[in-house]
């Protein structure tokens, strides 16, 4: 046993290493530094605030010995486990959670051991085979790491590309097997990186169908935690989007590590703290029930992970995420393009519609301003309602009373652009398609598959099945002139097995589902690059950056309630484009949850993102449609401040009954606050705005005129509440 004179000496002793060289990427504004060491490990010295490439080996250097802790390769006091290990695998003497874990083919071993061999800058951004990818704009310095395990003769490539105007990093791994046997990959995360601390709070989306994306914020504690996704997609209770943020870290102070990965299937993202105080942040392919055979010669990559540091708080980290994502991610064809006011008959109709009833619905979208008319679930083969249909996408011309193209031609007459609903990845039971071709769906041999929603998942890993989807939605985007489509996915995984696969390739299924979905879609989206399309999972159960790299934006929740959807299109804010989100005015009393709201409140709210209508307008009077015409217009002045300014988070006294957010460009500032409850007994208080020009002033639609740090310091005066669920829009012009 040590005793207590020799525990203290212990612990004072230095790592013995010498670092042989070190190399940066590096933003305007941040850096990524790495070094390796004589004995060919990688470490990731530094990530934060610019530095300039200066020597940093002494971050490695200082750290003092624990006890009980392993010597790796037998060398005194080298011990990796406290050491910042960029990518550390299964069987070193780093004994937390690895980045890679592979089983040989050869003797079932699963260790490896990777060391650096060399690295190259290159001048362009790699883009990735099979998987979304942001690409360059700008000056994008990319950095390859390339790190062999010898003995097994495997090669791991990081990919780590440094955007420098938008100080965001994005990194990938390929894992390349140069041996004469297969191996098994049981784990290989996009990204890891580690702090020598512990002192952070972790912020993480989460929720439920109804209330996706809610912001979760607690202090790290000593083990695992983050979020995950087993589901088959990333799934309305989490997002792949994790924040390490510094305890006194506000929206307009302090720092914030943000992390994002783009990827639409079973994800994990989260955080290790060690037994000594350090921080390990991993993100990738969700471990369980994944696995994936790599024979000779091949190579897996892992989806792309985005990183981004901001010092100056939670909006600077989120605003630097959305210029990236709009830049550098969206399909270009529409990444700057403003979105058009629409309706959907949804909500309006559900299944219980005629032609009648659309081109009533056309006429008062028409005439409130409406720009696009959207037809959703039930125009096609027998479908009226939920039990029967999905598979097959012919137009129903005996509901729609004539063809899909007389009905296209009267809404356009009107003045509007025409769009639809589809399904794909979904089969139901009572459908042609399913009689025709049964074995396409997902099923376990000998097991009754699981029926939810009266649907069944498609095999998209089937040759087959690809080229169905891939046929039939062209066919019909070719054939008639539809300007926006709508895709859903409205059911998890279950049943999960593939005729396609061998028994002991099972594993790679859910993997296989996501390559193949971005396959059809890359195939849909690039032959028809002016259809807009919009991504949709039961609402928000699938809102990710992978679907962003192929659809312009996301429904964000089937909850159209405007005081429920605060909180998911805040949350959503923290990674998320406000013009990648859509949001509707819905009927009131709310079809979801049955809360009455003003018209006021429905529309301030849906105006932050992609704005439009899900009810039913010839149910409306006269009055109320007047209203609505006036709100389209006034947001039509204003669409491209809505969509395109600035978001910014601004800071209230009760963010439990308040909510403030702001958007600005280089005329307008827009400022929404809305307060759910009345408090008796109050008065008005101001609101500080943000990020203003300090250099201008800002005048107020009553002609009062503001300096910017009058704004910023004193505040913005706001109106008292006069009921529940009270929203007001300032709009403050640059003078």
């Amino acid at each position: 046993m040590l005793t207590k004179l020799t525990e203290h000496k212990v612990a004072a002793e230095k790592m013995v290493l010498s670092v042989t060289d070190q190399f940066h990427l590096l933003t305007e504004n941040t850096q990524l530094s790495f070094a390796v060491t004589d004995q060919g490990n990688l470490f990731t010295t530094y990530f934060g605030k610019k530095l300039g490439a200066i020597d940093l080996s002494y971050v490695l250097k200082d750290v003092n010995r624990a006890s009980y802790l392993a010597d790796t390769y037998g060398i005194k006091n080298y011990k990796v486990e406290q050491l910042p290990l960029t990518y550390p695998s299964f069987g070193t003497t780093d004994l937390n959670q690895p980045a890679v874990h592979i089983e040989y083919g050869d003797d079932g071993s699963r260790i490896s051991d990777f060391r650096y061999i060399s690295h190259r800058y290159l001048v362009e951004k790699p883009a990735l085979e099979g998987l979304p990818s942001t690409h360059a704009i700008g000056k994008v310095t990319s950095l390859e790491i390339t790190l062999l395990d010898a003995v097994k003769n495997v090669k791991l490539y990081l990919t780590i590309c440094a955007f420098e105007a938008y100080d965001t990093f994005t990194q990938s791994i390929r894992l390349e097997n140069l041996s004469n046997a297969a191996l098994t990959i049981d784990r290989l995360m996009s990204t890891h990186l580690m702090f020598l601390k512990d002192k952070f709070e972790m912020i993480s989306l989460t929720g439920a169908w109804g209330r996706e994306a809610y912001v979760q914020r607690k202090a790290l504690t000593q083990g695992f935690q983050g979020v995950s996704s087993a589901r088959g997609a990333s799934g309305h209770g989490q997002n792949p989007f994790v924040a390490l943020v510094d305890p006194n870290t506000t929206q307009n102070t302090g720092e914030a590590y943000g992390f994002n990965l783009i990827y639409s299937g079973n994800f994990v993202a989260g955080c290790e703290v060690d037994m000594h105080q350090n921080t390990r942040v991993q993100l990738g392919i969700n471990p369980f029930d994944f696995s994936w055979t790599l024979e000779p010669t091949e190579s897996f990559t892992t989806p792309e992970v985005v990183m981004t540091f901001a010092d100056k708080g939670l909006n600077q980290m989120s605003q630097q995420f959305h210029q990236f994502y709009t830049d550098c991610l969206v399909p270009e064809n529409f990444a700057k393009k403003e979105r058009p006011v629409l309706l959907n008959n949804w909500e309006a109709t559900y299944f219980d519609f005629d032609r009648e009833k659309l081109l009533a619905l056309a006429d008062k979208a028409a005439y409130v301003g409406a720009e696009l008319f959207v037809l959703d679930d039930g125009w096609y083969g027998r479908r009226d309602d939920i039990t029967s249909g999905l598979g097959d996408w012919y137009p129903n011309e005996e509901k729609l009373g004539g063809t899909l193209d007389e009905l296209i031609s009267e809404v356009q007459q009107k003045g509007l652009q025409f769009g639809i609903w589809f399904e794909p990845e979904m089969i139901c039971e009572d459908s042609e398609l399913f009689r025709q071709h049964p074995d396409w769906m997902m099923k376990v041999p000998e097991r009754t598959p699981q029926i939810i929603r009266s649907q069944y998942v498609l095999d998209l890993t089937l040759t087959e099945v690809q080229e169905y989807l891939t046929s039939i939605i062209s066919t019909l985007l070719e054939k008639y002139d539809i300007s926006y489509v709508k895709w859903d996915m409205n059911r998890n995984f279950s049943d999960i097995y593939s005729t396609k696969l061998s028994k002991n390739r099972q594993k790679e299924l859910a993997h296989r589902y996501i390559l193949a979905l971005y396959h059809i879609l890359d195939e849909i989206t690039k032959a028809h690059p002016d259809v807009l399309f919009e991504s949709c999972a039961g609402g928000g159960g699938r809102f990710d950056p992978g679907m962003l790299a192929y659809t312009n934006q996301i429904w964000a929740s089937d909850n159209t309630d405007a005081i429920a959807r605060l909180a998911t299109q805040e949350g959503l804010s923290y990674a998320y484009p406000s013009v990648t989100v859509s949001g509707h005015v819905s009927a009131a009393p709310n079809h979801q949850i049955g809360r009455i709201t003003s018209l006021d409140t429905r529309t301030a709210v849906a105006q932050n993102g992609n704005f439009g209508y899900e009810l039913n307008l010839s149910a409306l009077t006269e009055s109320e449609l007047t209203e609505i015409k006036a709100d389209v217009s006034r947001y039509k002045t204003y669409r491209k401040t809505l969509q395109f300014g600035q978001h910014t988070r601004l800071e209230v006294d009760n963010p439990q009954n308040e909510h403030a957010w702001q958007k600005s460009d280089d005329k307008l500032v827009i400022v929404t606050m809305i307060q759910t409850l009345v408090k008796p007994n109050t008065v008005a208080k101001r609101l500080r705005l943000l990020d203003l020009d300090d250099k201008v002033n800002y005048q107020d639609e009553s002609g009062k005129i503001y300096t910017a740090n009058e704004l910023m310091s004193i505040g913005l005066p706001v109106e008292k509440p006069t009921h529940d669920y009270f929203a007001k829009v300032y709009v403050l012009t640059k003078v």
